[in-house]
């Protein structure tokens, strides 16, 4: 019971925090009439700006929030691959507290990679737009109808006759906030992701106590809720369970050999697994002084913690070829720091 509890855990927080991306997306789409997403759309540098300071940010969850952004479409595949590069996963809170100043310096340079490799994929990657051709991710926008978010009387009126979509969404958000505020999703080690998540959820119930019915039909349950969300929760909570199961057997401390070559082909390997968890490995090594930096550069440009694990739900094809130049940054980074003896 314990070792479900504790793949079903955390595939509740992903599925919750992606729901809740999702929804203010929607939310803030409708409110300035699509302008952000257009702007957004026509600016690639923008693109991956927001992108890798996403990723820098410790944690997953702005890794989870650019995979909302390209599920819609907001953003382009590069400047996915941009954060997943960027981004150390929980792993850079370690990092951070074992050897800040270089933490800081590798943040910066996989930052600096995320955003120049994002763009070269973009460049020569032409045919992205098959990643998502058959599946409907546009934010669905209604311009004959505008959403007054809290209309004097209105709120009360369709509190008092309320439908089952707004029943159960407020429902469902009221039981991820208790489970939030209880610790029962979030340790007590993960205090700035239940801050996070808590706000999150209240603007998330304000948005769905107070928008109209149209726009909570056709964009929140419709769009987000019945697309979305069960596809999620089942891709991260399959995920979890295949590496938890093969985490009891496969000892990855037992892969570190001596030889550096083989440790840099094995950290851009455990890389691939979407994971917060193995990279520490290499962090350790790294802070006892045991692993140069170029292989903790290469494991960080691979491995993005549980960020990809969303993305599995978005597009299947999208998380491999992703992988896949991640794999190619990070191991054509780390053997150059190899052969340059950094």
């Amino acid at each position: 019971m314990n070792q479900f509890m504790e793949i079903l855990t955390p595939a509740l927080m992903i599925t919750g925090f992606v729901f809740i991306m999702m929804l203010l997306i929607e939310y803030v789409n409708v409110q300035t009439h699509g302008s952000w997403q257009e702007k957004l759309k026509k600016s690639k540098t923008g693109q991956y700006v927001l992108a890798v300071v996403l990723g820098a940010v410790p944690g997953c969850l702005g890794a989870f929030t650019v995979v909302s952004l390209y599920a819609h479409e907001v953003v382009s595949f590069g400047a996915l691959v941009a954060t997943m590069i960027a981004t150390s996963g929980d792993e850079a809170f370690v990092m951070l507290s074992l050897f800040p100043l270089k933490a800081i310096w590798l943040t910066i340079i996989i930052s600096v990679v995320g955003f120049l490799t994002g763009y070269l994929t973009d460049l020569m990657y032409k045919k992205q737009f098959k990643l998502l051709a058959n599946r409907e991710h546009v934010l669905p926008l209604h311009k004959e109808e505008l959403c007054e978010c809290y209309p004097k009387g209105y709120i009360r009126k369709q509190l008092k006759n309320i439908s089952f979509e707004r029943a159960l969404l407020i429902g469902l958000l009221s039981g991820f906030l208790i489970l939030m505020l209880t610790g029962t999703i979030v340790s007590d080690e993960s205090n700035w992701i239940q801050i996070t998540l808590i706000v999150g959820t209240f603007f998330g119930l304000f948005v769905v106590v107070t928008v109209p019915d149209h726009f909570l039909q056709k964009h929140l349950w419709e769009h987000v809720l019945k697309k979305h969300l069960l596809r999620i929760f089942l891709w991260t909570f399959g995920a979890l369970l295949i590496i938890h199961v093969l985490m009891n057997y496969i000892d990855l401390n037992a892969w570190i050999q001596a030889n550096t070559f083989t440790v840099l082909i094995l950290a851009v390997l455990i890389g691939i697994i979407p994971e917060s968890g193995p990279h520490l490995i290499f962090v350790t090594l790294f802070a006892q002084g045991s692993l140069p930096f170029s292989i903790l550069l290469a494991s960080s440009i691979v491995q993005d913690g549980h960020g990809t694990l969303p993305l599995l739900a978005v597009s299947k094809k999208g998380f491999v070829i992703l992988k896949m130049i991640n794999v190619a940054a990070g191991f054509l980074l780390g053997l150059t720091g190899l052969l340059f003896g950094f």
